[in-house]
């Protein structure tokens, strides 16, 4: 008996049931699905995508878009970041069917119980493979950010930031009231 995986596809994701209380993602052809996320997460994520918007708008940086988007960095890796950056540079990656073909400028994940280990592993690893320029690791509990930066293909060690939420890369200038973003 032989040990045969099919790869999953985007085409497999597209066709996954939709508004069952599951988040799916396909990571290098294995499915993966976590719980849909609590109020908390969700409150974070709507704080700070408000401070992003008016950022990228007030500079006319690109777009900023929230969850659920899906971007798909190659047919057997298709992931739904929490809050996507797209500099004006990388909006031509948004194709026909209205998803992200390709890496974005930044993908930023909050933490979650359920997700936490994939968001600091499997999903980083898949982001610095495919090219990701920025990856915030976003930790209420911890309240803080880690800033990846892609260097010659890899990212370093995080810049770990917390109290002071200021010129957080790629942002030049962004202000974040951290108080405000953890209440």
């Amino acid at each position: 008996m032989s040990d045969v995986r099919t790869a999953l596809t985007y085409e497999d994701y597209a066709a996954l049931p939709d508004g069952n209380g599951w988040r799916y993602e396909i990571h290098e052809g294995e499915l993966s699905a976590s719980p849909t996320p609590t109020y908390r997460h969700q409150l974070v994520i709507a704080r700070l995508l408000g401070v992003l918007r008016a950022h990228v708008a007030a500079h006319d940086l690109g777009e900023v878009v929230p969850s659920p988007i899906t971007v798909v960095l190659s047919n057997t890796s298709v992931v739904e970041p929490d809050i996507v950056y797209l500099a004006k540079d990388r909006t031509g990656i948004v194709s026909a069917r209205g998803t992200i073909d390709g890496a974005p400028t930044l993908a930023i994940e909050v933490l979650s119980p359920s997700t936490a280990r994939r968001d600091r592993g499997r999903k980083k690893q898949l982001f610095e493979r495919y090219g990701l320029p920025w990856y915030w690791i976003v930790d209420a509990d911890a309240q803080c950010i880690e800033v990846y930066q892609l260097v010659s293909g890899s990212y370093g060690p995080a810049d770990r930031r917390s109290g002071s939420l200021i010129d957080l890369p790629p942002f030049r200038g962004l202000t974040i009231d951290a108080a405000a973003l953890w209440r």
